[in-house]
């Protein structure tokens, strides 16, 4: 696996590329200090799997960045890895486009599965509290709690309240993907928009209508309980953090 790692922070982008050539024999880290470096290396290079993403960088905005690169390199998977756990910032780079976000703060084991997760067709996301600004707590969130922060970022009454709803409905209480029992087309839909795809894109790939397409998708929001794609990709990512497994055999 090649590895493609922006970060401007020397002493940071050492310590990362020593730590994820760690992670495999077969793991091969590629380093790039700016956005100018990063960009001439996919221009030169087209051998990447994967790019890893620093928010924070001294030429350009990382979601800058993520939304170019997923705009000119769509089949390359690209994770943020940022010292930033803001849900905010999580739902953001999510909603541009990203297959993960990994906080800086990040075991190396958990490092480890969220890549192995993302290589395998998963979204990786960190647990989230209600806050956006506020830091993860160490349990899980609920997808309920990412779809609250998105809702009323900052807005701290109305959280509560969307919260306990959510509680009181039951809602998010599936166990796995398998659990929502979607129909062969709607998981073919789901897989596509997880990639971040739009509706034209979806119905050329899987040779139906536009109008089709868009009953899958309310279909499948509503099977996950969300009402946006970005909720829904957020949603799957906690799925997919408790049963990996059967997610990697939906998707592939």
């Amino acid at each position: 696996m090649r590895v493609l790692l922006i970060d401007d922070h020397p002493l940071i982008l050492a310590a990362l590329q020593t730590v994820i050539q760690g992670l495999g024999e077969d793991v091969q880290v590629l380093g790039a200090d700016s956005a100018a470096q990063a960009r001439d290396t996919l221009k030169s290079r087209q051998d990447f799997d994967l790019v890893l993403l620093d928010l924070n960088l001294g030429d350009a905005s990382g979601f800058d960045v993520l939304e170019e690169f997923r705009a000119q390199y769509p089949s390359l998977p690209v994770v943020v890895i940022s010292a930033s756990d803001r849900a905010s910032d999580v739902i953001r780079a999510i909603d541009q486009g990203a297959m993960g976000f990994i906080p800086k703060r990040t075991g190396n084991d958990v490092l480890a599965q969220a890549l192995k997760l993302v290589m395998s067709g998963g979204i990786y996301v960190p647990p989230m509290s209600l806050g956006s600004d506020a830091p993860a707590e160490p349990e899980p969130a609920t997808a309920a709690a990412a779809v609250a922060a998105e809702a009323a970022p900052g807005n701290n009454a109305k959280l509560n309240q969307v919260q306990a709803l959510a509680s009181q409905a039951g809602y998010q209480t599936t166990e796995g993907l398998e659990s929502l029992q979607l129909t062969p087309r709607q998981t073919d839909v789901l897989a596509l928009l997880l990639q971040g795809k739009p509706n034209k894109i979806i119905a050329r790939e899987l040779g139906v209508s536009v109008e089709t397409i868009k009953d899958h998708v309310a279909a499948v929001l509503k099977a996950l309980g969300v009402s946006s794609r970005t909720q829904a990709v957020l949603a799957v990512g906690q799925m997919v953090q408790r049963q990996p497994n059967a997610a990697f055999t939906t998707f592939r």
